[in-house]
C-alpha cells in the first residue's frame, strides 16, 4: 500500500473510538508502526511565551487567565518588542526550532497592538525558528498579514468534541473556532490544533475530538493534546486527573489517524515521569514544549528535558 493510499482523511468517529479501545499492546504496536513509516524521528523542541497575559473575555472553565474567575493570576499587557526578541534568541540558545507566542485576546485586535505582534513575529523569524502565535478568533487578512511577517502556524484548539464543548466553554462556538483554521488555511498558514484531556469528557469525546482533526484535508501540521492543569479558583480546579494509559492512548490514537502531523506532549507534561514521556515518543509524539512555563501553567526545566532526550 503506498503514502496516499495510507494517509486518510475519511476517518469515521467509530473507527477512532474502535482503535482507541483496542487492546493496548495492539494499539502501541500498530502506532509505533505508523510512527516508524511517518512521523518525523527527532523531538522539536518548542517555547510558549505568553506575550500578554490574563483578563481574557472568553470563559473558558480551565483556564486561569479567564477574566470570569478569580485566580492568583495578576494581568500583564502586551510585552515589549524587545523583550519578546531577548526570549526568541534565548529559546534558541537552549535548543528550540519553534517559539510561540500566545496573548489572551477573545480575537486579535486591530491597530497599534497588532502591529507590535506583527513586529515580534518579525524580529522571532529573524532567528531562524519556526514563529507561531495564538491569539484568538482571527481573519484571513489579519492571518495573511502575519504570514508576510513571517508566521509559520497558527494555533487555535478546538479543545474537546463538538458535543462536550458547551460544558467547557459558553463564549464562543465550535464552529467560530473551525472559522478561524478555515482562515489560517485560506491565509496559507499551517494549522497547529489540538485538546486538552481531563475535563469530564468521556472517550466518545476524545474519539470525537481526533475524528475531527483527521477529518481535515490537510490534516494539522502540528497536534498539541494536553493533560488538564487544574487551577485554584476555576470552575475546573477539583478534576480528576487522567490515568497515563488513556493519555498514552490517545498519543497513540492520533499518530495513526494522522500519520504525518507532529503530536505535542503539551500542557500537564510534568506530571508525566521522564519513563512515560518516553512510551509516549516511542508510539507516535514527536514534539514538545520546554521551559520553566507554557503561558501561566508550569512545566518541565531545560536541564530535565535535555537529559531525557539524550536517553532516547
Amino acid at each position: 500500500m503506498d503514502t496516499t493510499e495510507k494517509i486518510r482523511h475519511n476517518w469515521t468517529r467509530q473507527e477512532v473510538f474502535d482503535l482507541m479501545n483496542l487492546d493496548l499492546e495492539t494499539l502501541l504496536a500498530r502506532a509505533r508502526a505508523v510512527h516508524q513509516e511517518f512521523g518525523a524521528k527527532d523531538v522539536q523542541q518548542c517555547v510558549l511565551l505568553s506575550v500578554k497575559t490574563g483578563a481574557c473575555p472568553e470563559d473558558c472553565k480551565y483556564c486561569s487567565q479567564s477574566a470570569h474567575y478569580k485566580t492568583e493570576l495578576s494581568p500583564e499587557p502586551l510585552m515589549d518588542v524587545e523583550k519578546v526578541k531577548s526570549a526568541a534568541w534565548e529559546a534558541k540558545e537552549n535548543g528550540a526550532t519553534r517559539f510561540c507566542m500566545g496573548a489572551a485576546w477573545r480575537s486579535i485586535p486591530r491597530g497599534p497592538r497588532f502591529n507590535a505582534v506583527l513586529e515580534m513575529v518579525r524580529e522571532v523569524k529573524k532567528t531562524g525558528m519556526e514563529v507561531c502565535c495564538t491569539l484568538g478568533m482571527a481573519e484571513e487578512d489579519q492571518l495573511k498579514a502575519l504570514k508576510e511577517a513571517g508566521l509559520t502556524a497558527y494555533n487555535h484548539n478546538l479543545d474537546t468534541s463538538r458535543e462536550h464543548y458547551s460544558t467547557v466553554i459558553t463564549s464562543r462556538t465550535y464552529d467560530d473556532r473551525l472559522r478561524t483554521l478555515a482562515a489560517a488555511r485560506k491565509a496559507g498558514v499551517q494549522v497547529c490544533c489540538g485538546g486538552i484531556l481531563g475535563m469530564g469528557e468521556t472517550l466518545w469525546d476524545r474519539a470525537g475530538l481526533l475524528t475531527e482533526l483527521s477529518t481535515m484535508n490537510p490534516h494539522p501540521e502540528s497536534v498539541p493534546i494536553n493533560l488538564l492543569v487544574p487551577i485554584e479558583g476555576t470552575p475546573m480546579e477539583t478534576a480528576k486527573s487522567v490515568p497515563f494509559d488513556e493519555f498514552l492512548r490517545t498519543v497513540a490514537t492520533a499518530r495513526i489517524v494522522m500519520p504525518k502531523s507532529r503530536v505535542r506532549l503539551s500542557a500537564g507534561r510534568n506530571e508525566l515521569t521522564d519513563e512515560q514521556q518516553l512510551q509516549c515518543f516511542s508510539v507516535g509524539a514527536n514534539s514538545i514544549f520546554v521551559g520553566e512555563k507554557l503561558l501561566t501553567t508550569p512545566n518541565v526545566d531545560w536541564e530535565r528535558d535535555r537529559a531525557m532526550i539524550t536517553s532516547m
